[in-house]
């Protein structure tokens, strides 16, 4: 049985490591079975028993679309050591940190991962903000946000999940676990958790989308090691910030965009708690971007400009004109992989009458 569901676990169909892939079907046989993810807790003793409890105490009382959703557990007392398992909802897209690192998965586009981080926002929102009690999930990373079959995000592992602090109090004291490269300066420093630990973590992930760089890679030279480090070589409001852009992107997206995630990562990676902004306020400012009208992937878009004293200069029309044409060229290659309102606007700036 998987906790209180009837259901019968019919055999795996994949591993990795700890987690399995399988189907539970009806124990009356009828209906076609459901593909599910499996998570067995190899940890032996007490802390291993915490992160299943505090798995099951959370997901089986919150209820979100970016959550992922747990269909079932069970506890069984082996021979050898306790199973625990942990039964999810299937994502067939695996996980963030797969598409952004792994080569053998397609380069998400700009405008999925905007999608992504915003539906990653308004899971930790819920869970800040949206909940009688405070929730801080911890363990925020591109490994711990799935994508379903249409690239949807559902934060996962809710191991180190912990209430926040009740009323009167303004932090959390607990022991500092988490992820190096993601936890807060503040919080490894003082054991002094809270709601915008989380909120630093979300900031290092922006940073990811936008480099699609690790938090920490000792592949590199020293200098570009740590990701927060490297990205302080190239200003936001410099020339020079679009040389962090992540080469897989080739080009293709909107480098004012690309200025403000940056600009709303380095909010949420102040030193500062107190200057951290909430994550409502993130997902605002994320929805801010995405709907605000679309430059050309890259760059820039401007109208050319013809100065009206100069009405005789025909050869500098007739070269704006060809210089306008280019644009519109470029525009109509970029249509093709871009879609919904995005889509739309490029093609009402196609058809922009060219002078």
């Amino acid at each position: 049985m998987l906790g209180s569901f009837a259901a019968e676990y019919t055999g795996v169909v994949r591993s990795e490591r700890s987690l399995f892939a399988g189907a539970i079907k009806p124990v009356d046989g009828k209906g076609e079975p459901a593909v599910v993810a499996i998570k067995k807790l190899s940890k032996n003793g007490l802390q291993g028993h915490k992160q299943w409890v505090a798995e099951v105490q959370f997901l089986g009382v919150v209820k979100h679309p970016n959550l992922v959703k747990l269909v079932g557990y069970c506890a069984v007392n082996g021979e050898r050591e306790i199973q625990r398992l942990l039964v999810y909802e299937f994502m067939q897209n695996k996980s963030l940190e797969d598409h952004l690192f792994g080569q053998a998965f397609p380069t998400l586009s700009w405008e999925t991962r905007l999608r992504i981080m915003l539906g990653a926002a308004e899971g930790l929102a819920y869970l800040h903000e949206g909940l009688e009690v405070q929730v801080i999930y911890r363990d925020f990373k591109a490994s711990n946000v799935l994508l379903d079959e249409n690239f949807n995000p559902k934060l996962s592992d809710f191991g180190l999940a912990r209430e926040g602090p009740m009323a009167g109090n303004t932090h959390v004291s607990t022991a500092v676990v988490g992820t190096y490269g993601y936890a807060a300066p503040d919080y490894i420093e003082t054991g002094h958790l809270t709601d915008k630990s989380d909120v630093w973590s979300f900031g290092v992930v922006l940073y990811e989308i936008i480099t699609g760089r690790r938090s920490l890679e000792r592949g590199r030279a020293k200098p570009e090691q740590k990701l927060l480090d490297w990205v302080k070589l190239f200003p936001v409001d410099s020339k020079k910030f679009g040389s962090i852009m992540d080469p897989r992107l080739e080009n293709r997206f909107s480098i004012g965009a690309a200025r403000d995630i940056a600009k709303l990562a380095n909010s949420c990676l102040s030193k500062s708690h107190k200057d951290r902004p909430k994550m409502s306020r993130v997902v605002d400012r994320l929805k801010q971007i995405i709907q605000a009208p679309i430059e050309v992937y890259g760059e820039d878009l401007e109208s050319p400009e013809v100065s009206d004293t100069e009405p005789e200069n025909k050869s500098n029309q007739s070269n704006v004109s060809e210089s306008w044409k280019r644009r519109m060229a470029h525009l109509a290659k970029l249509g093709e992989h871009v879609e919904g309102a995005s889509g739309r606007r490029l093609m009402m700036l196609q058809r922009a009458k060219v002078p």
